[in-house]
């Protein structure tokens, strides 16, 4: 059964082992959990982009950075389905939309996007989608729309949360995953590392992803892509061994989650990835674009799976009804 009491002091133990020997209990819990060499693949598309009000200092898409990144309003429909047949075609399941929103606003665009979902849906793809905040009611109309899954990511730990954002809380972005789970949608929450944060910020974003009373469905792992212009230019690359950390905690500490090695992975060549795959991460995006950052494309990604032996994992799969509970105290 899966816990959801861990303690800090357990995270903290599992984070900071040797890593070799944190790698082979993820590998491990990973067997006993999941189907191995079986791997998630998503596509992510930026359906409105750029002039977001927020002040995320590493995000190229705030409308008070000068990062070159040009703005447009929402895609037309026709546009957002070719790219998601595109996807389909490509092998992906998984189809995740994001719009650069500070929270879901009940008007004509909502109503668009809510369009956009149910088409996709239609297509046999896991939906997703990343807004900004919404509501228990916006969340109950994607859910009824045929979305799948909701992406609403805590960053970092709530200690350093302030360094990075400052216009909106922590508790803002755990009230959207509440409101998400109460309307029975999947929910996809991870974090970014590289924001300047220190390795006891890491360790407590994972003790708050692990101690939710529900473990997400999904995890990204997200490695800092510095963008010129953004707060954080210049900020270093992101170490494997600091990925690697994160990922097999993430997956001692969530079994049952897809863990999915997002932004970043563009510079990390397949021998990096493959020990990540070996650490638990069962996800990938795929597609040259991850938002508006450099991303492997799709015939790289299938010479990977060719080389590693790995198989695509298909849409729907184990899927939990709505109101399933999880049971704490007991041994991953």
């Amino acid at each position: 059964m899966l816990r959801t009491d861990w303690t800090l002091a357990e995270v903290h133990a599992l984070y900071h082992q040797p890593v070799l020997q944190l790698v082979a209990q993820a590998a491990e819990v990973h067997r006993q959990h999941q189907t191995t060499g079986e791997v998630q693949v998503c596509t992510l598309l930026s359906v409105k982009t750029g002039g977001c009000p927020e002040d995320c200092a590493y995000c190229p898409q705030a409308a008070r950075y000068h990062t070159g990144v040009q703005a447009h309003k929402l895609l037309p429909d026709a546009e957002v389905l070719a790219a998601a047949q595109r996807a389909k075609d490509a092998g992906s399941t998984r189809f995740c939309m994001g719009a650069a929103w500070r929270e879901v606003r009940d008007n004509r665009d909502f109503d668009r996007v809510l369009n956009m979902v149910t088409q996709v849906n239609d297509l046999g793809l896991e939906v997703c989608a990343t807004l900004g905040m919404v509501n228990e009611y916006q969340a109950e109309r994607l859910k009824e729309a045929g979305l799948y899954a909701y992406n609403h990511n805590l960053d970092t730990s709530e200690e350093h949360y302030s360094e990075i954002i400052t216009t909106r809380t922590y508790d803002d972005r755990l009230g959207t995953l509440e409101n998400v789970r109460k309307a029975g949608l999947s929910v996809c929450s991870g974090g970014i590392i590289g924001l300047g944060e220190t390795d006891e910020d890491r360790v407590k974003m994972l003790h708050t992803l692990a101690t939710l009373p529900q473990h997400p469905e999904s995890v990204p792992v997200n490695a800092l892509v510095p963008v010129a212009g953004t707060p954080l230019a210049e900020q270093p690359r992101v170490s494997v061994w600091e990925m690697l950390r994160m990922v097999a905690t993430a997956r001692i500490l969530m079994p049952g989650t897809m863990v999915r090695l997002s932004a970043g992975r563009q510079e990390m060549p397949v021998t990096e990835q493959a020990l990540c795959f070996l650490a638990g991460a069962n996800s990938i995006f795929s597609g040259e674009k991850l938002l508006t950052t450099p991303n492997p494309d799709f015939d790289a990604d299938q010479q990977m799976f060719a080389l590693l032996g790995l198989t695509p994992r298909q849409s729907f799969k184990n899927h939990v009804p709505a109101g399933a509970t999880v049971l704490a105290g007991c041994g991953a």
